[in-house]
């Protein structure tokens, strides 16, 4: 069986989409890394999709849109972005289980709760059966630090991202590119592939 790291931050909405479809991946064993968004976008120097007028309104339409093509209980929080770090936090107190990943994708994602109130992470600590003084632990803190700093070393620049085998599976969408390639493990073996990974850059943008 292949194992693979999961890097997700329950800020995002493809991070729950793609939660939902984990399950179609071929004889994978999947651990779940959480990871904080926003350190990627500090390391990287890029905005999220949220800090860009016309990309947020875009991205909460068609979030809401794709739900609904696929039939899923899908509804956006009171007010986004929002501080994941509570929920990140509580699925380490809660060894990233399946069962405390889900619930917090839910009680986010479904319910239009205000993802901001303090009383909402400790309510499902509660839920799960977590000490919710483990939230605030060094050892919780340190874990989230170390999943998101790996996942810099490793050249992951969103989330969620699938790596497997060294190589990187970007966004929902990226599923079915997940799934050729444990198909097939020479995917990117090709003269093609080879050539587009070390494409030249033709000009660069100039940045103030």
């Amino acid at each position: 069986m292949t194992s693979a790291d999961w890097y997700f931050d329950f800020i995002s909405p493809y991070s729950y989409f793609a939660w939902l479809r984990l399950d179609s991946l071929p004889d994978v064993q999947l651990n779940y890394r959480p990871i904080l968004f926003a350190g990627l976008l500090n390391h990287w120097e890029q905005k999220g999709p949220a800090e860009i007028a016309g990309k947020r309104e875009w991205t909460y339409r068609w979030c809401t849109w794709v739900a609904r093509q696929r039939n899923i209980a899908f509804r956006f929080p009171a007010a986004h972005p929002f501080n994941p770090i509570p929920y990140l936090r509580l699925a380490l107190a809660a060894n990233c289980s399946r069962q405390a990943i889900d619930t917090i994708f839910k009680a986010l994602w479904t319910s239009g709760a205000d993802a901001g109130d303090p009383q909402l992470p400790i309510e499902l600590a509660q839920r799960l059966n977590i000490d919710t003084a483990r939230i605030n632990e060094p050892s919780i803190k340190d874990a989230l630090r170390t999943n998101t700093d790996a996942a810099i070393a490793h050249g992951v620049f969103g989330v969620p991202t699938l790596r497997i085998g060294g190589q990187l599976f970007w966004g929902d969408d990226a599923l079915d590119f997940a799934r050729a390639f444990l198909s097939d493990p020479t995917l990117f073996d090709d003269a093609e592939m080879r050539r587009v990974g070390a494409l030249p850059i033709g000009v660069a943008r100039k940045l103030n």
